[in-house]
Order: C-alpha cells, then sequence, then structure tokens
C-alpha cells in the first residue's frame, strides 16, 4: 500500500502542458484520495471576459485531480518530482457533473476526490473516481468520472 504524500507537485505527474494544465497545490495525496487547492487567474483559457471559471475549466480541474489518485502508482514511491512521467490518461467517461456556481478570479477551489473502483490489467488501469470541489463552504461541482490510463 502506498504511503500518503504531503504537498507534492502533481503537475509533475499529468502529460497536460499549458494552457491545458491546471496549477494546482497538492497538500495530500494517498492510494484512495486527494486534495488539490486551485486559485482562478485571469489568464486561464477557462476564465471569460467578465472573470468567471467556465464549466469546462471546473470539470477538467475535477479530472486532473482525480486522475493523480491512479496515476501515482505508474511512478516510483521515491519519483517526487515526476521524472519517471511516461504515462497517459483519458476520461474514458463523465458519469455525472452537477455545477452548483461559477466562482471567479482569485477564489481558491478545493477539490476533494476518492477512488470507487479500480481494475489493474499489469499495464493500464480503469477505475472509477468521484470529486467535489468546495469554494469555502459552498459546493462548486460533483463529478464522477471513469479513467483509463496506461504507460506510453
Amino acid at each position: 500500500m502506498r504511503k500518503p504524500r504531503y504537498d507534492i507537485n502533481i503537475e509533475n505527474f499529468l502529460p497536460h502542458r499549458p494552457p491545458m494544465l491546471m496549477e494546482c497545490t497538492t497538500p495530500y495525496l494517498d492510494a484512495d484520495s486527494v486534495e488539490t487547492h486551485f486559485k482562478i487567474t485571469e489568464s486561464s483559457i477557462f476564465t471569460d471576459t467578465k472573470g468567471r471559471f467556465s464549466e469546462p475549466g471546473l470539470i477538467e480541474t475535477a479530472a486532473q485531480a482525480c486522475s493523480a489518485i491512479t496515476g501515482q502508482d505508474f511512478f516510483e514511491d521515491d519519483d517526487l518530482e515526476g521524472k519517471g512521467n511516461k504515462v497517459v490518461g483519458y476520461i474514458s467517461a463523465i458519469k455525472k457533473v452537477e455545477i452548483f456556481l461559477l466562482p471567479v478570479v482569485g477564489d481558491i477551489i478545493i477539490t476533494k476526490a476518492s477512488l470507487i473502483s479500480r481494475f489493474d490489467t499489469g499495464d493500464m488501469t480503469i477505475c472509477t473516481i468521484k470529486s467535489s470541489t468546495l469554494r469555502g463552504d459552498d459546493v462548486v461541482i460533483n463529478c464522477t468520472f471513469n479513467f483509463l490510463i496506461h504507460e506510453v
């Protein structure tokens, strides 16, 4: 069982690159759950002219947080910089999305996700993960995703 990780940079473990990479902090990650913090910026491609963070941006932020749970297993325990990044992940299904509000520039949103189910084939993982994103005490979005993650 993987030990919990604290204050890691999950950007090193994701295949995304700007402008799609949601630069966030990850105060906690273990084998079954993750928490990420993301500050909405004006420069994000998902921020509109009124300063609101869009629905696709919320979904993408949640998906990137979720993928850290199973994606981390494709890296060695001591690889905290993501040097062994040879993993690709796909959202195979968005099973549920409930959007309650659109955060604005300057807001910090916190995504908490947990693993529901997982099937490993050796080179590939198929999993279902649910997440909730909050702004303070307000729920921003709830999602449930299916992912396919594999090494390249």
